[in-house]
């Protein structure tokens, strides 16, 4: 019964909520007070944050936040970037280290490391490309094998 009530208000919305906040606190002042309580704890008053009194939706500040982030960690990046000369191939924080044998080892595990990654991307596309020949064959097989079936067969006596 609770909660038929409680969707009916939600049907309504917050007009609803605030009469019924009201009439409780005609009715009996401590009923009003849970309900008040029920509404600032469920997010029904929407009006705890800043952002629900200016009609805001949580998604659109989330976004927002971040865009911000996005924004803050480009200029990081290219402040850091402008600081030392990179290489425009290999990602903006692989800076040289000062000990040659090590940059060298560490260009060479990154050349094998992207080849593999390659290597494994080629060998995802044929498999997938082998598993929909797979499904297309079957399909056909099953499409020939009832039209085969709906054709009406010509019996001479």
């Amino acid at each position: 019964m609770l909660r038929s009530m409680i969707y009916k208000l939600d049907d309504w919305g917050r007009p609803g909520w605030l009469a019924a906040m009201i009439g409780g606190f005609v009715v009996f002042w401590p009923v009003g007070l849970v309900i008040l309580s029920y509404m600032i704890w469920s997010g029904r008053m929407r009006c705890n944050t800043w952002a629900y009194a200016y009609g805001d939706e949580p998604r659109a500040r989330w976004e927002r936040k971040i865009d911000r982030v996005q924004a803050k960690m480009d200029r990081m990046r290219s402040f850091f970037g402008d600081r030392e000369s990179r290489s425009a191939e290999r990602a903006p924080h692989f800076s040289p280290t000062g000990n040659r044998a090590f940059d060298d080892y560490r260009e060479d595990t990154l050349n094998k490391l992207e080849q593999e990654a390659d290597e494994f991307r080629s060998f995802l596309d044929r498999l997938r490309h082998a598993k929909d020949k797979a499904e297309f064959d079957l399909f056909m097989a099953e499409r020939r094998s009832q039209a085969s079936k709906d054709e009406p067969r010509d019996v001479t006596p």
